[in-house]
């Protein structure tokens, strides 16, 4: 019995699709940016930080590393509420992902801190830089450098992971395919085309962000 499909049901809501997909690439740049700071914090504290920061910071990250995504998210958006914090399906999705990206990049971006020689701080140190600047500008820069493809790729991760934020009705690319699937019984064509546009924005968000370390990190 042949299969037959019809792409063209799914194509002609496209503004569904496209409004989807920019849902999910602003959800991942705001993601990105505040992860990769709290990445960056978080990395300092465990590597040079005072003990009792290292003991908060380090149960955070097993805590994150060693739960399910979609636990941490329905834990914020249904778990938060009884404390009386409620959150959009938006801002709730925009937490989880910064706290799930937090804590992997924390021990990537400590990966590279610690194998900075040790002459490199102690010479920044005989020069009379301050330990801020001894961090910001002899440490964290080659640190970046080396993990900068491990980074990358967690950042794609994270955002190929948002799509179990629409389990939390966040409009963002799989709830739109979900909700074209749901008005047109055409499931495999949905999500066929879903995959193909999450491989695109995973291809387009490695080659953006390959490019911006070639320019600002590799290029020290």
């Amino acid at each position: 019995m042949a299969i037959a499909l019809d792409f063209g049901a799914v194509l002609e809501q496209w503004p569904l699709l496209v409004q989807g997909a920019a849902v999910t690439v602003g959800l991942t740049a705001i993601a990105a940016v505040v992860g990769t700071a709290v990445g960056i914090g978080g990395a300092w504290a465990r590597a040079d930080g005072p003990a009792w920061l290292r003991t908060i910071v380090g149960t955070y990250v097993e805590l994150i590393r060693n739960t399910p995504f979609i636990v941490q998210l329905f834990f914020i958006f249904f778990g938060l509420p009884s404390l009386g914090v409620k959150l959009t399906p938006a801002w709730a999705s925009i937490i989880a992902m910064v706290i799930n990206l937090g804590a992997y990049a924390t021990e990537i971006i400590r990966a590279g801190i610690q194998a900075t020689p040790r002459g490199q701080v102690e010479a920044a140190v005989s020069l009379a830089m301050t330990p801020a600047q001894v961090f910001t500008r002899v440490v964290l820069p080659p640190a970046l450098a080396r993990i900068w493809p491990a980074l990358v790729s967690q950042i794609i991760i994270v955002m190929l992971g948002s799509s179990i934020c629409g389990q939390i009705a966040t409009e963002e690319l799989t709830y739109a395919a979900n909700l074209i699937q749901s008005r047109n019984f055409r499931a495999f064509e949905s999500f066929i085309i879903g995959a193909a546009m999450y491989l695109t924005l995973a291809i387009a968000l490695r080659w953006l962000l390959n490019t911006i370390g070639a320019r600002f990190l590799m290029a020290r």
